[in-house]
């Protein structure tokens, strides 16, 4: 990493007790009134007040200390790099109380960030502004001068001065809205004061919303706020919503503190949700929910977005982390319990497998990388924030929250929790407090043990090998090692983990046998009444995070539990997952999972399919650089067309969320792959479709879409686009413009990413329309590339160092297979640096290389084993 820059938190001199904040913002020139009256606490006598403050004008300041004289400020000394001001005033403040007032004016950005614009269409089609914000990390200094750190906690009196035909929202329930003074058509709002809390989690919304609402259980008044004409659409997060505020009061034993909460749907907004307190901001795909446009895995989506982020009202904003050092904990454990709450909501989902492929691999995948990062990143500056947003605290810490969860069990787990929360509501709290407390209420060594996994980068390999001796008792032989995405590697790096490990055996799959701690290189276990045929299995459940190699004898006898389906799911997830990362390490022959994803005929299970999926799909992208692409699309016709076979393309009576999961994946993926009979088939249904005949049901829309572009010209383009036109849906609108870059065409690729940076996509979206083009094919990966290197100004100027640049370099580059490419890239972006996202360029060179080392090893071996199989199946 580069030198990380001086940064020094703010002085603690004057610290706040209260901000009283009025804001009246402008929706038609973009810019905004501010009004500060801070109740202050002078700690050190001092001339000057420093506060973090960002593309604001100060216009008067002035402190008053309590039955004093009011002191004007002769000098405000902006220091732009650092985000900060010092007020400087002709005389001493001195010790005790006082109110500093500060007078100033901002504008609404048009950067997702601080307080910003977010333009909407009203039903009668005219373009409007709604004025919103997100804070987090440190963007409340663009809204307000404030002391904006996480452990500079006060309470908030807002009031906001807005049209009166507009909504006025803030974190806390409406007290009083009158008329304002100077101006008839505006109103002044005012709101309940809020909690003592940091000021990212401060929330304000002004537009035009509908809205749904109900009580939960408990009392309190949730509402879900939609665009205008749309309430149907806040239904489903609504019934969520009203569900989880009681699982959680019931699981940590603390009930929801504030009176309201606020759901709402926002359409320019960067990230997925944001859990302000009590007014929680939502991109609308996250939160909106159409019975009959919306699709499965929306549902699902949203379901754990909401659990998430209500998850966050007591674990990061009852109690907060002290610095975003602690940002993980607050990230992982939301990302953690938010499966919980759907497993609780909705326990048809099967969440928790899907947890295993949608977190737990993908978190182990870049975690293997030498340019991955520990859980616990010491952050300094602000601008180094953003870049720890990312699957290792997201993932990795969900998935080490689940093994510490498992390793303690659930009812000592709540009640450490509980305690915890109890100790620190109101205040702040770094990692090892939790450790402390969940110590407390195990007995376990819990601070021992999670510090192994937070505090150095990576996980272990644990190799394991077994001898069967008279008496039918078995023993284990176990030792850990790093695991390197690049291979074994000898001698370097002796990190060691404290490791919980569960093994269990044919006799009862789903249950461990022995449960041991490993705190050494290497340890023995020995295991009673197993006989010889029956086999034993490390990691049930695949909770703990570490990946496993087992002796060739081993792996034999494990391998038909996949085909006779005696392995739970999960497990035949993690099996598979495990040779087939050993394989990308160079550890074992690609050939050799392949053969194992041939064992995968009888597979039922959506999850399962989803991981095998995306696997053949990061092989197949690999394949994309030789001359035999299309037997690896053979490969993936042969193993997908039996299933799609049993499932068909219609709903059978009793089916589930599974199955229509299920259905799309496989026939997007035979769709894609070329297997005739799906071709035809989604070219006719999707005629009938647009010709308004036979509307398809939304659980089919991607994979048609997506199998009728990929084989399709310039006029199913077109039709593609006029579709996304007409939607009036943001969800629809994303299904296309994911599936875009799926077309083949040079000339056409070059429209669809022209396309991605036009009016009709929305800034946060661009994004995925310019990933799915590299994703596309060998030739979208070369465009994409050219254009974000051609159009880098205009991409980094609108995402400003946020993580959506980060995104949109790892969807556009991690396909490349050549020590070229991964040379160009980092010319690339020495001459264009991109602070927040160099980690992600290092990570994406890194991965190039590593793709390119696997083509040159396993390529032969693999087109060889493609060429035979054919053979054999034309005898």
């Amino acid at each position: 990493m580069t030198d990380r820059r001086p940064f020094e938190r703010l002085p603690i001199d004057v610290r706040p007790v209260n901000y009283g904040l009025c804001l009246k913002p402008d929706l038609i020139d973009f810019t905004f009134e501010g009004k500060l009256e801070a109740a202050v606490e002078v700690k050190n006598a001092t001339s000057q007040i420093v506060m973090n403050c960002a593309d604001i004008d100060i216009i008067t300041a002035s402190y008053a200390p309590e039955g004093g004289e009011e002191i004007h400020a002769t000098g405000f000394n902006y220091q732009n790099e650092d985000e900060k001001v010092t007020l400087s005033f002709p005389s001493t403040l001195h010790n005790g109380a006082g109110m500093l007032k500060i007078d100033f004016v901002g504008e609404l950005n048009d950067k997702m960030k601080g307080f910003y614009r977010s333009k909407y269409t009203t039903p009668s089609g005219e373009v409007r502004y709604a004025a919103v914000t997100q804070f987090e990390a440190t963007d409340a200094r663009r809204a307000f001068p404030c002391w904006d750190e996480p452990a500079i906690k006060a309470t908030f009196d807002v009031i906001l001065i807005v049209p009166k035909d507009r909504v006025a929202l803030s974190n806390m329930n409406l007290i009083e809205r009158k008329p304002y003074p100077d101006d008839e058509s505006l109103v002044e709002v005012k709101f309940a004061r809020s909690p003592i809390m940091p000021t990212y989690l401060v929330a304000f919304v002004v537009g035009e919303y509908d809205f749904v609402e109900t009580r939960s259980s408990d009392g309190v008044l949730v509402r879900v706020y939609t665009p205008v004409g749309k309430a149907e659409q806040g239904k489903f997060a609504l019934e969520v919503a009203a569900k989880t505020l009681p699982f959680y009061k019931d699981y940590f034993n603390v009930p929801y503190p504030l009176p309201k909460i606020d759901l709402i749907a926002i359409a320019d907004f960067a990230a997925g949700a944001m859990e302000n307190w009590g007014l929680v901001t939502y991109r609308e795909t996250a939160l909106l929910i159409d019975s009959k446009n919306s699709c499965s895995s929306s549902r699902q989506w949203v379901a754990l977005v909401v659990g998430h982020e209500l998850a966050h009202q007591w674990f990061g904003n009852l109690v907060t982390m002290e610095w975003w050092t602690h940002l993980w904990l607050n990230e992982g454990f939301a990302s953690w319990i938010e499966y919980l709450c759907v497993d609780h909501c909705f326990p048809e989902y099967d969440i928790w497998t899907q947890f295993v492929s949608a977190d737990y691999t993908r978190a182990q995948e870049l975690d293997a990388l030498d340019n991955s990062h520990p859980i616990e990143v010491n952050v300094g500056h602000p601008s180094e924030v953003d870049e720890i947003f990312d699957a290792i605290s997201y993932s990795k810490g969900a998935s080490v929250i689940r093994m510490l969860h498992d390793y303690i069990g659930d009812e000592d787990f709540r009640k450490g929790m509980n305690q915890y929360l109890l100790k620190f509501q109101e205040k702040n709290a770094a990692t090892e407090d939790l450790w402390e407390s969940l110590e407390q209420a195990s007995g376990k060594p819990i601070a021992a043990v999670m510090s192994t996994w937070t505090k150095q980068k990576g996980f272990p390999l644990i190799y394991v090998e077994s001898e069967q001796k008279e008496n039918d008792t078995v023993v284990l032989k176990l030792s850990q090692k790093k695991f390197c995405a690049s291979g074994a590697r000898h001698g370097e790096d002796e990190t060691q983990w404290m490791v919980p490990i569960s093994i269990c055996t044919s006799k009862s799959p789903s249950s461990a046998e022995v449960k041991v701690l490993m705190t050494k290189p290497e340890m023995t276990v020995v295991l009673d009444d197993v006989l010889p045929h029956q086999w034993v299995k490390l990691n049930p459940g695949t909770v703990g995070f570490y990946r496993t190699q087992y002796s060739t004898e081993m792996l034999e006898s494990l391998l038909p539990g996949i085909r006779d389906l005696s392995l739970q799911p999960v497990d035949r997830l993690g099996l598979q997952n495990d040779l087939f990362s050993l394989a990308r390490a160079g550890m074992i022959s690609t050939v050799e999972v392949l053969k194992v994803m041939e064992a995968f005929v009888n597979e039922p299970n959506y999850t399962v399919w989803s991981d095998l999926s995306c696997n053949l799909g990061i092989l197949s992208t690999l394949l994309s650089h030789t001359e035999f692409h299309s037997e690896i699309q053979g490969f993936v016709r042969d193993v997908f067309s039996p299933i799609g076979q049993r499932l068909g393309w219609d709903p059978k009576p009793g089916e589930g969320h599974l199955d229509a999961l299920l259905r799309g994946l496989v026939l997007g993926k035979l769709g894609k792959a070329g297997h005739k009979p799906t071709l035809d088939e989604a070219k006719k249904r999707f005629k009938e479709h647009v010709e308004g005949r036979n509307t398809l049901s939304a659980d089919l829309r991607s994979p048609v879409y997506v199998t009728v572009l990929k084989h399709g010209d310039s006029s199913t383009l077109e039709t593609m686009l006029k579709l996304h036109k007409q939607a009036d849906m943001q969800e629809e609108k994303n299904r296309i413009e994911r599936v875009l870059g799926a077309i083949s065409e040079q000339e056409l690729i070059q429209k669809v990413l022209h396309f991605s940076l036009s009016e009709d996509v929305r800034s946060q979206d661009t994004v995925s329309v310019i990933g799915g083009v590299a994703g596309g094919s060998k030739l979208g990966r070369k465009c994409a590339w050219n254009f974000v290197k051609d159009n880098w100004e205009e991409l980094y100027n609108r995402y400003q160092g946020g993580f959506l640049i980060s995104r949109l370099i790892k969807l556009s580059l991690d396909g490349f297979a050549s020590d070229k490419m991964a040379a160009e890239i980092k010319g690339f972006f020495d001459a264009h640096p991109a602070p927040s996202a160099e980690r992600t360029v290092q990570q994406c060179c890194e991965n190039i290389l590593l793709n390119s080392a696997w083509l040159t090893r396993d390529s032969d071996a693999i087109h060889k084993y493609l060429l035979q199989r054919k053979a054999s199946s034309n005898v």
